[in-house]
Order: C-alpha cells, then structure tokens, then sequence
C-alpha cells in the first residue's frame, strides 16, 4: 500500500497516496478546483492555468534539518510569492493550500478573462449549452465584464469536418490540448495536433482519411468547451432537454457502459428517439471511454422502414404481413407436428434472458439448440475463466498477459486499451500472432508463428515450460510441428517469462481461424493454464475474444456451436434462426433451405436469411426493451429501455409492462409491433400448450434462468444494480475534471463464480480436434485465405448504421507486397478472387502489406465471401 500523506486544503485536512497531485487530492474531499486542460486520466501539463492556487510548505531549520515551529508550537508554513498550477504539484507533508482566497480569486478571473477574449459569444446555439465547462466556471469565477474590445477577437472557421464523424470549430477552441493528449497518450493514435503557434494556433488531422481512429467520439466528451462535436448531435439536440437509459454496449465482448441520451421530438411524430450515445462509468470494463464502433453503431436500432414492424407469412410465395394471432398459431402448429427435427439456431448478440427462453422452449419439445458462432472453447471459459476480482487495472509489474491469435483492437477495442496500459504500468504483454497487429507497439515480446498453427505454438511455450521443469521426460506427447516451434528462441524467451508470473491471463482470439482452429486453440491455452496454476484466482484464467456480445452468456447456458453445422441444418425438419443471418456470412448455407423444411426467422431485419424464411417475426432491438449481457470476463450486467418498442396507435398504448403481461396472460387481445425474443417464444409455447413459460417480463426470465444454472444462482435484478463509489469522479455538475461521462447508477454487474473443473483426465480438459490443428501447414504451391475480423465490419447490425459507411468501405481482400507484384496487382486495384473448394468467385479491391506472410490471403470477415476456416484461393486481375 502506498505511503499516505497528510495535507491541509481550504481548512480541511486529507490523507492521500504519496504523489497525488493537489487537484485530485482536493476533489478526493469535495473541495473543487477548477481545471480546463487537465484530466484525471492523462499526465498533467499545466497549459491553461485555470487550477491557480496558493500553496504553503513546512518551514525547515537548514541547520538541524527540523520543521520550524511558532510561539504556539504550531508547524511554521511559507507560501510562495507566486500562485502555483494544482494539477502539476504532487502533495507533501504538511503542506497547506488556499484554493479560494482573494489571490486565487483574482488569477482565475485573469485566466478567464484572457481565455474569453477570442471565444465567440455563441452559447445560445452551441451544442455544449448547457454542460459547458466553460461557461459554467465563468459564471462561478470569471468577470462580469471584459476589458477587451469583441471586434477584437480572433474569427477561425466554424465548422470544419476532422472526418465524417466529428466537427471542429476553431473558433471555440480554447487550446488546452485535451483532445491531442488523449489520442497521443490514451488511443496512440496521433492523427490530430496542434498547427501554427500564438493565436494562429488551431487544431488539424493529420491523417487521411481524417481524424482516421476509433477512439475519436472520445475526444468531444472530454473537450471542455463546444469546439468538438459528433456529427449525429450536431445542432440536433440541448442537453438539458435529454434524458438519459442506461445500456450495454452490444457490439463486442467487452460489454462497455453506455448512457442513451433521448427526447421526444415532433419530427419523429411524438416518439422517443436516441440523440447520442455516451459512456457510462464501469472503472472494471470500460473506465470512462467507448469506442466510435458503440458511440455510433447504434442507428440500426432506432425505427425505420428497415426494420420488420409486424409478422410477415410467406403466402403464393411471398412474404406478406400478418397479424401475429395468425402468425404464433401457424408456427405452434409447425413446431408441435415437427418438434422432433426442430433446430433452433441463436447467436451471441441476444440477452441471456432471450436464450434461455429459446433454449427451454426447445427443449421441451425434444430440439436441439445450436450457438451460431465461429469461436469454440466456451466450455473452458466457464471453468478456468476469469474469476471475481479480476481488473485489467489491477494489473502491473510481476503480471503476464499472453494475447494470442487476436487482432484484439479490432476484435474487443477496450481490451485493446486496458491491455496496453497494463503494460505500460509494467506488465509483461507477450503478443503471440501469426502477423503484425497494433497490439505490438506496446508489447514486452512479440512472438509470431505460421498462419494456422496457434494452438501449437501455445503448447510449444508448455513443452518448453515443462522440458525446464523435467527435462528428461514430457508430460504430453506432442506432434512434430509442436516441436519444431519449441525450438524457437522468442518462443523459448515468452514461455519463461509466463512461467514466472506472479499472475497470468490469456486472451485467445480467432484470428485466421475457423471453429475447429479455434477450438484446440481454446484447449491448448487452457492446458498451459493448468500446468502453470494461473487459474481459479483474480486476475489469472482464460478470456475468451469473442465475436459477438453475449456469446460467453450462452456458453454459460449451455449453447454449442456445431463443427458440421450445414449437415445439421440440412437435416433438420423445422428451423428457427433467431438473430443470425447466415446466408449473409457465407451463401453456401443457402443449400439448407427450400423443399419441405418450414423455417421461421426471428431478427431485427428482412435480411437474406429472413427472406428464405415461411414465416419472420419481429423482434425488438435491444435499446427498446431490458435484460442482461455476459460479457467476456463473465460480468453480468444489466440494460434497460430507452425508447418505447409499439406500433399501437396513441389512444391504445398502454404501459409495455402492462400491454406485455395482459397478453401473456390473454386478457389484452392486441399483439402488435415487435416483441422482445424472449417472449416470442413463450407465446408459442402458450399456443403449444408447454407449461412453465409465463415470460411475462424479463425479471420473470432472469429469475428463473439463475435459478435453473449453476453460474447465476443468486443473482437477481436488485443486485446487478449495486453500485459504489469510483475514482476518477465523474458525472457530477463538475463536468470540467472527467468529461460528459456519465456517472454510474444503475449498477456495475456482477462477475460469475467459476464452473466446477471438469476433465476427461488429471491431465486438464479434453482434447479434440489435435491432429489437424497442430499440423496446418501451407500448401506448396497456391495460396490459402484466412478470415480475419475487422472491427467496422458488414455484418447484419451495422450496414443500417449509415453514419459508419465511409469506415465499413468496400470488400476487399490483403495479400503481400510480393504475391501483388507477381499478380501484377497494385494497391486499391479490383481483383476476381476465386474459392475452388467453395465454387464462388468475388470482384474485389486489393490492399497490400508487406509484413503478410507470402502466399496468405487475408479475407475479412461478414464482407460476403465464404470464408469461415482457411481455404485455397485464386486472385486474379479483372
């Protein structure tokens, strides 16, 4: 524990931790000092001078080297001629500061003054009206008039686009190098800066496309005036007309908070719509950032002629709306003549109350349920995972954090950032992948292998490990391509350095690899764990970077992706997809359809798996409804609505908790609009005639579900919203010190207790799959593609984001400098690239990089090529 030191501040004494500065050390009690360019979360710089204050220091005899007393026996203290900057002094002992005399007072009202003298006079239009830092500390510190004259002041533009998401105007900008500092030091994305000096100075994107980085939403919640802002609240909204829904973040496993800001507007006719998206506080999952993906991947959500409003029944061979009375009837009778052959397929994207329902109704009509997913290794994620207590913040030197077959800034972009920072506090980052990410820049050791032979390469650091440990005998017998790695001298230098971890965690991912990859990749990595001990405790175990936002959630409940999901599907009798369009990720599924299958699609969207479909029912997005996610570290968190989910005219709506439960119940005859996806399928099983699925709310759900599995039992509503406090402060009327992050009070989740360990031998979990994984070698001649994620992708979600198009872009493929050359192919050229296993052929851009491996053919994902395991490929010039 760091040493305390004891300090006065405006008569109040505080023990902090040794180096605190004296603006933290004050907020720490209450007692606010103001502040423009400093920020809790980045290294002080001391350029805006706002946080002026007077600090006095214990008098020390230079003779004895003893504190000076006065004739009352009281510590003499000297205070400086000069007022000193609060953010940039670290306390000491005894000292005393005085941050509200008349000396404070006046340098505070010069600050301001100066600072007002080129800032327009703008604040009834500007969009920081109203949570303004700014205008906030002039009314409570600056002067009631200025000395300076306005036609004076200095006119910049006032509104230039940095990139198509956020908007500078120049003008406002007060030069206090929040914004800059935040994506040099925070994101490392250094593509914004500083240009000219004096008053000329203005602020400039230096990259191409502009402002080009995912963290760039950031930077308008912590600039402190209206000079950044997003270009979906521009002019749209004030804050003091929003009101706010807490919700999880649903586009990766993170599961970072957010803060829905809404209003009812006449433009939408009277509904309750989302103006923008912010963070939420959770110190243990997001801090107080989100990614650009969550701030504006949420458009999809929100009502338009895109979403399926009501039930569509395919009649004379077309989709035609129903009433959903018509609808639950024809798809009960379906269910209950098929209900042997029924498969449901669900993916990761739905709440944990959804599947549960889903898979309870499935079972009790004697289906199978099915995870729709292309990472396996869940079953180890339950047992050896990340246990209570864990916090990436936690850790530092004497850690080990092993990130393998992941591009994890793409996969999990919060992960990404806590990873990094991790190591800059002195964690050792051992990046082990099969080609060059970002994730590199900060890593201890970067240790690349072959594409294709992750779990190899895991069990290499094992044998190495072991061989240090018992040389004379291995404990596993393990193939000649595992041994071959252990041969490597990076690879050797990462195994010891993990070996000797105080605490140690893997993140796994599934960069270039398929379901049955990923799958040994998971094991390997789980019987490194076992044989080192780095489980069952905080901060140690497997993560697991998932595809989608729940997908931990449903391997906690039981879910299963299929290795040979097309024979499943084409056998099955009677299909229900629930939230997964398929067809769109690889249209060789487009053969499990048609003949005499019946198939009902439950989704957001008419999307190419819908429109294969006999019947679509329309689901409610999740910012319509609430329920709870499972992110990856195995946090269970709560969200909650933020609009209404009806298609009732005004005069017949009913509260939703009132209109739901009267039509579980059947006293309410009206069922219209979507519904959430849990209680879709309780309605049929009403209409069935299964019992035990009164799904009426989904605190009913979550009731029920952490009753019947293990990992949730004593889990409840009430508790996931516990709160406590959390530092940096935030959210408060002091938006000058963190930002327009929300502070969190609605609850900060709660982290699931391990599965009980189970193995098929005291040797770990078992093991499958291993001959084909760990013996991946490329073909000699040809070249082979491997599907890698992209964190803007073209999945069913976020192509209705319009805003996110320009970063979605076109397909495309990646291949090396060399293979591009000797196809005569040069960067941003259109090639026909060719799948012969596949029999599918794609006209796509080219991009090259010189650091891929030759002969591999980077193919990302959900951009409509086929590509789920590595497979041969043919790129040719158009």
């Amino acid at each position: 524990m760091a040493k305390l030191v004891t300090l006065t501040i405006d008569g109040v004494q505080v023990a902090v931790p040794e180096g605190s500065l004296v603006v933290d050390a004050a907020k720490k009690v209450g007692i606010d000092i103001p502040v423009f360019c400093y920020h809790p979360k980045m290294e002080p710089v001391g350029i805006c001078r706002m946080c002026l204050v007077e600090i006095g220091r214990p008098m020390i005899d230079r003779a004895t080297g003893q504190l000076m007393l006065d004739g009352d026996g009281k510590v003499k203290v000297q205070f400086g001629s000069k007022l000193e900057t609060a953010c940039t002094t670290p306390v000491t002992e005894g000292m005393v500061v005085k941050g509200s005399s008349e000396k404070v007072k006046t340098g505070r009202k010069d600050i301001l003054e100066f600072l007002l003298t080129s800032h327009p006079l703008d604040c009834p239009v500007c969009d920081k009206g109203g949570e303004c830092p700014l205008q906030n500390l002039t009314m409570g510190y600056g002067p009631s008039q200025s000395r300076f004259q306005y036609d004076e002041k200095k006119h910049l533009g006032k509104q230039i686009p940095l990139g198509e998401l956020i908007c500078l105007d120049r003008e406002r900008c007060i030069q206090c190098g929040r914004c800059v500092r935040f994506q040099e030091l925070i994101a490392e994305d250094a593509v914004i800066g500083f240009s000219h000096r004096g008053r000329s100075m203005e602020i400039i994107s230096f990259s191409d496309p502009g402002f080009n980085s995912c963290w760039s939403g950031n930077t308008t919640d912590i600039c402190p005036v209206g000079a950044l802002t997003t270009s979906d609240f521009r002019f749209r909204s004030r804050p003091w007309e929003l009101k706010t829904a807490a919700s999880i973040c649903i586009h990766c496993p993170v599961g970072c908070n957010l803060v829905f800001n809404v209003r009812r507007e006449a433009i939408s006719g009277g509904d309750w719509v989302v103006k923008r998206v912010v963070p939420r506080q959770n110190e243990k999952v997001n801090e107080i950032w989100i990614c650009d993906k969550g701030r504006f991947g949420y458009h999809f959500a929100e009502r338009n002629l895109e979403r399926v409003n009501e039930p569509l029944l395919r009649k004379g061979g077309e989709l035609e709306a129903v009433s959903w009375e018509e609808a639950l009837s024809l798809v009960a009778d379906k269910f209950k003549r098929g209900s042997g052959g029924l498969l449901t397929l669900a993916s990761g994207r739905l709440s944990n109350e959804d599947l549960y329902s889903l898979r309870k109704f499935t079972s009790a009509l004697g289906g199978k349920s099915l995870l729709y997913s292309q990472m396996a290794g869940g079953e180890a994620t339950t047992q050896i995972g990340l246990m209570p207590g864990t916090d990436f913040g936690d850790m530092d030197e004497g850690n080990v954090i092993l990130v393998v077959g992941s591009d994890l800034e793409e996969e999990a972009p919060l992960w990404w950032l806590r990873v990094k920072h991790a190591a800059k506090r002195g964690a050792k980052l051992i990046v082990l992948n099969p080609r060059e990410t970002k994730l590199d820049r900060a890593a201890t050791l970067s240790v690349r292998y072959p594409f294709g032979t992750g779990a190899a390469a895991v069990l290499a650091m094992l044998d190495i490990i072991n061989a240090q440990n018992k040389p004379d005998k291995s404990i596993y017998e393990l193939p000649e391509s595992v041994r071959e790695l252990s041969g490597s001298a990076e690879l050797s230098t990462a195994a010891k350095a993990f070996a000797v971890a105080k605490n140690a965690m893997i993140l796994y991912g599934s960069e270039g690899m398929g379901l049955d990859e990923t799958d040994a990749l998971s094991q390997a990595c789980t019987r490194l764990l076992l044989a080192t001990g780095f489980y069952g405790r905080p901060n140690n175990g497997l993560l697991g970077v998932w595809p989608r936002a729940n997908d931990q959630g449903a391997w906690e409940m039981g879910w299963r992706p299929s290795f040979d999901l097309l024979k499943l599907l084409v056998d099955s009798k009677v299909l229900y997809i629930v939230a997964a369009d398929l067809v769109s990720d690889d249209s060789s599924y487009l053969s499990a359809f048609g003949g005499e299958k019946f198939v009902v699609v439950q989704d957001l969207f008419l999307s190419q798996t819908a429109r294969l479909a006999d019947v679509v029912l329309p689901a409610q997005s999740w910012i319509e409804r609430e329920g709870t996610f499972t992110n990856g570290e195995r946090r269970v968190q709560r969200f909650y609505p933020a609009v209404q989910a009806t298609t009732l005219p005004p005069e017949r709506i009913e509260s939703p908790s009132v209109r739901r439960a009267s039509v579980l119940t059947g006293i309410h005859p009206v069922l219209e609009g979507p519904l959430p996806d849990f209680m879709i399928p309780a309605l049929i099983a009403r209409n069935i005639g299964i019992a035990g699925m009164d799904f009426y709310s989904a605190a009913a759900v979550f009731t029920q579900m952490s009753n019947d599995h293990l990992s949730y039992n004593g889990l409840s509503y009430q508790k996931l919203s516990d709160v406590q406090a959390q530092w940096p402060v935030v959210g408060r009327e002091d938006l000058y010190f963190g930002g327009t992050t929300y502070e969190n009070t609605q609850g900060l989740g709660v982290q699931l207790q391990l599965s009980p360990l189970q193995t098929s031998s005291d040797q770990g979990p078992r093991m499958t799959n291993w001959p084909q994984a760990l013996s991946f070698k490329l073909p000699k001649l040809g070249m082979m593609a491997f599907p890698v994620a992209r964190l803007f992708d073209r999945g069913s979600l976020l192509v209705h984001s319009k805003l996110l198009l320009k970063r979605i872009g076109d397909p495309y493929v990646v291949l090396n400098a060399l293979d591009g050359k000797r196809l005569k192919l040069s960067g941003g050229a259109m090639a026909r690239v060719s799948f012969p296993e596949l029999g599918k052929t794609f006209i796509v851009q080219v991009r090259l990089d010189e650091k891929l491996p030759e002969r591999v053919v980077l193919v990302p994902r959900s951009y409509g090529m086929p590509v789920t395991n590595p497979t041969p490929v043919e790129i040719k010039p158009t």
